[in-house]
């Protein structure tokens, strides 16, 4: 079964990376940048300062960047036990495919996946009461990771399984939030 999956990952990574066009290759280098998305960090800092006390936006900050930490050190540990090779450094189907950038570290899972899907996914859970279109943050981390396939360095299920630990680690920082920070702020609060 395992076999089939990757022969599925292969072919299907083949097939999407082969939908590039030339015109747009300078956009989704572009959009596979971290430093082109610092505007929406600042947005999402923004946002915690106008809907909550300096201390709550601050701890909120805080806990966003550890969770970051966090899952920055799972990808790494993961990728260097399982030591997938990423499809540009594949010989089997490098040739075959466009390549637009060239990282020599291992694939699996994808670092931009489960960093913005963290990411988008703990400030969507601080901030949806209060603006209800913060929905659309997940076009963040969906353009993000589309661009590693679209670059050549990445397989789809690097992809998805890097989308859902971020996912899974956001969750799991926001309840850490909620039953330690919370308090913490709500007992500092009255004092």
């Amino acid at each position: 079964m395992l076999k089939e999956l990757l022969e599925w990952d292969r072919e299907m990574f083949i097939y999407l990376n082969s939908l590039g066009i030339e015109q747009y290759d300078a956009f989704w280098s572009t959009v596979t940048k971290i430093p082109t998305w610092i505007p929406l960090f600042l947005l999402f800092g923004y946002l915690f300062f106008k809907k909550y006390t300096k201390r709550e936006a601050l701890f909120m900050i805080l806990t966003v960047l550890v969770m970051v930490f966090f899952v920055v050190t799972l990808t790494d540990i993961t990728k260097e036990v399982v030591a997938r090779l990423r499809p540009n450094n594949d010989q089997e189907i490098n040739t075959l495919i466009r390549i637009l950038r060239s990282p020599t570290g291992y694939s699996f899972f994808s670092g931009h996946a489960s960093s913005s899907f963290s990411i988008t996914t703990i400030v969507y859970l601080f901030l949806h009461k209060h603006f209800k279109w913060t929905i659309l943050f997940y076009l963040w981390p969906l353009l993000f990771v589309m661009s590693r396939i679209y670059v050549g360095v990445h397989f789809p299920v690097d992809i998805i399984v890097g989308a859902l630990v971020g996912i899974f680690s956001a969750w799991l920082f926001y309840r850490l939030y909620l039953q330690l920070i919370l308090p913490y702020l709500a007992l500092n609060r009255r004092v």
